[in-house]
């Protein structure tokens, strides 16, 4: 048996305490809007696919952190495809797509430029797809500069999930981050540009709320620039309608050739990115199960699939989608996520709040569906949980290479591994070879091999481990960063 993400108790609301019936019925509602939306909730991301079609080539701003780059093929991150489809091409890649992993629930459309750039390719696609496959989720990603103009249009359209990278409310650091715009035919730059761009996001903002779609907000992490700056930023998302809000690392490797990665600008630690986290999450929902996804990507969150369906191949397929049969793989998910809240609700039931209780993380090898059931030496990235007394959080993923390559593992990848887990008091895995194990013990970091629930493991984990400490102490056997 085995896990699904956690899920908030049915006895609280969102803010923790008992709920009147208008906000149970509400949250109920919001639940099931987000329940298949991998993007949108932590939970469905374990068990629900997304893709991304590249049919948005143009776009009317510039960002530092950003180099829209085409054909390739072994860059993960956001403005990079290996290629441009049109409408039509890319409506017969999602329903090859759809049929090939029915559990994918989602079509984005996020560029390599902006969607909102691009109407005319952008909302053809979605109506192709909605006319031919009613049953997937329609979502887009903007820079929010055109938002304003096109709500009735995504309203229309049934278009549910917007997402706006919004990295600023302040116009002066705003254009530390945009060195132009392009707007009404006009081209501006520094503070007037981030000027324009931010009444446009906040305009565009308000314009999703008042007409109930829901938005999740965006925001990448530069350190020296607007880190202690998103606090404001989460603020004004939050005071305005976002629903979510998702910050995410700088990526700035030179070789990606960017501005901040030609200059020098460096990315956020893990600890750096967390603690901004941690400061914003007591307002709103916090996204950190994000990959920072390619604009063509496929599959589940953490793994890309895109490669197996380029042009060459996806061209010559013939779509398979079948509504029926894709509504018997969601049931199927549905009844095994319930399954897993079962298992979860049995290990925590009757378990008593614990004021102050010391926290651990711990690391995770999954392949998806709440589980670990993943081969240590086959993990791309670890999942990292926080664990105390009271609940099991998923507070980050965080990549690495494969160890195992041709059934050998490579020494100096495993010492990679060992430094990007050295905090967590335990890896969580399906199986791992001896060396690697001993390596993990001589770091002070346990092995748990489990085929189970991460949730109900890293609670069976944490119990035994807090047991054994001393009772007067009561210290924790790792500290979250």
């Amino acid at each position: 048996m085995t896990s699904p993400a956690p899920t908030q108790s049915a006895k609280s609301g969102s803010c923790g305490c008992a709920p009147t019936t208008a906000t149970a019925e509400m949250d109920a509602k919001l639940r099931a809007r987000i329940e298949s939306h991998p993007c949108y909730s932590e939970e469905a991301h374990h068990h629900f696919a997304r893709m991304h079609v590249a049919v948005a080539p143009a776009c009317n701003i510039q960002c530092n952190y950003c180099n829209r780059k085409f054909d390739c093929a072994n860059e993960s991150r956001p403005g990079v495809v290996s290629e441009l489809l049109t409408p039509e091409e890319a409506a017969h890649k999602v329903l090859v797509i759809a049929g090939k992993i029915p559990q994918m629930s989602v079509l984005g459309i996020a560029g390599p430029g902006d969607p909102l750039a691009n109407p005319k390719q952008t909302f053809r696609t979605f109506e192709l797809v909605a006319e031919q496959a009613p049953d997937i989720k329609l979502c887009l990603s903007t820079n929010g500069l055109m938002l304003p103009d096109h709500v009735e249009r995504i309203k229309q359209l049934n278009i549910d999930h917007v997402t706006i990278t919004i990295n600023m409310v302040d116009p002066e650091i705003g254009a530390k981050i945009y060195p132009w715009i392009r707007y009404n035919r006009r081209r501006y730059t520094g503070i007037e540009a981030a000027r324009i761009l931010h009444e446009r996001q906040m305009e565009g903002l308000e314009a999703l709320r008042d007409a109930d779609i829901l938005c999740k907000v965006n925001s990448v992490l530069i350190p020296g620039i607007n880190d202690e700056h998103l606090v404001e930023v989460n603020k004004a998302i939050r005071d305005r309608g976002a629903f979510l809000h998702n910050i995410m690392p700088l990526i700035s490797a030179p070789e990606h050739g960017t501005h901040f990665g030609l200059t020098g600008q460096r990315g956020p630690t893990q600890k750096e990115l967390k603690f901004v986290q941690d400061n914003c999450s007591g307002n709103m929902k916090m996204m950190r199960h994000c990959r920072q996804c390619r604009a063509d990507a496929v599959g589940l969150i953490g793994e890309d699939r895109s490669q197996e369906f380029t042009k060459d191949k996806f061209l010559t397929m013939e779509p398979e989608y079948n509504l029926a049969e894709r509504q018997v793989v969601h049931q199927s998910i549905a009844e095994f996520k319930a399954e897993l809240a079962r298992a979860k609700e049995a290990v925590e039931a009757a378990r008593p709040v614990v004021e102050d209780s010391p926290k651990i993380l711990v690391a995770v090898t999954t392949k998806g569906s709440g589980l670990i059931n993943q081969h240590f030496g086959h993990a791309k990235e670890f999942q990292i949980y926080e664990v105390d007394a009271n609940e099991v959080r998923f507070v980050s993923h965080r990549k690495i290479d494969h160890y195992c390559q041709g059934g050998y593992g490579e020494a100096a990848t495993l010492d990679n591994i060992m430094a990007t887990i050295a905090d967590c008091a335990a890896v969580l895995t399906a199986k791992i070879g001896t060396c690697p194990q001993d390596k993990l013990a001589t770091l002070g970091v346990e092995v748990v091999e489990a085929y189970e629930a991460i949730d109900v493991v890293a609670r069976q984990y944490y119990d035994r481990k807090l047991s054994e400490q001393p009772a007067v102490s009561r210290q924790p056997v790792a500290v979250a960063p």
